[in-house]
């Protein structure tokens, strides 16, 4: 298992996990008829705010979304299951994934994956300030799968930012306006 540090004690990822379901109506289409990726998005955000201010014991605000994936349309009745869970911890952030499944309200087939999304969360003070987070400590191996691919794309994130962060300096330094 991955060592993590253990500034506050360790919660494992069971503690936070959570579920929201719902059921989709006629005031959640699109022009297509079907749900509008921006219900689902609001969906996912609020189970991983759900998730991130369990996990750190208080508020929690989004820093940002990665990889949000819409796998398949979701329509007019279908229930929607938005499971969400603390992957990966950092000082005062937290990134959190999120599985979105669909099945119908009237039927008994399985539920099927429609789309996934990773997201990232600041534990704050009442100041608005970064406050620590106790780390995650995962339980399964697909929790330490989950937390080893979460590091990676916090490098990925961290490396991006960087890039561009030069070639607006790099820019500026030219003289050239955006």
């Amino acid at each position: 298992m991955t060592q993590i540090p253990d500034e506050l004690p360790g919660k494992p990822n069971s503690a936070s996990r959570t579920t929201l379901s719902h059921i989709m109506t006629a005031n959640d289409t699109n022009l297509l008829g079907t749900v509008h990726g921006g219900v689902i998005m609001k969906l996912v955000d609020d189970a991983a705010g759900a998730v991130a201010g369990r996990h750190s014991g208080g508020p929690a605000v989004t820093a940002s979304m990665d990889e949000m994936a819409f796998l398949a349309p979701v329509r007019v009745g279908d229930l929607v299951h938005v499971k969400a869970q603390c992957n990966w911890t950092g000082r005062s952030s937290m990134e959190i994934g999120v599985r979105v499944l669909a099945e119908r309200w009237n039927e008994s087939t399985p539920a099927t994956q429609v789309g996934s999304a990773y997201l990232v969360f600041a534990a704050v003070d009442a100041e608005g300030k970064p406050r620590t987070v106790p780390p995650v400590l995962p339980e399964t191996e697909q929790d330490e799968r989950r937390y080893q691919e979460a590091q990676i794309r916090r490098t990925h994130r961290l490396a991006r930012r960087q890039a561009i962060m030069a070639l607006r300096e790099e820019r500026n330094a030219r003289g050239s306006e955006d």
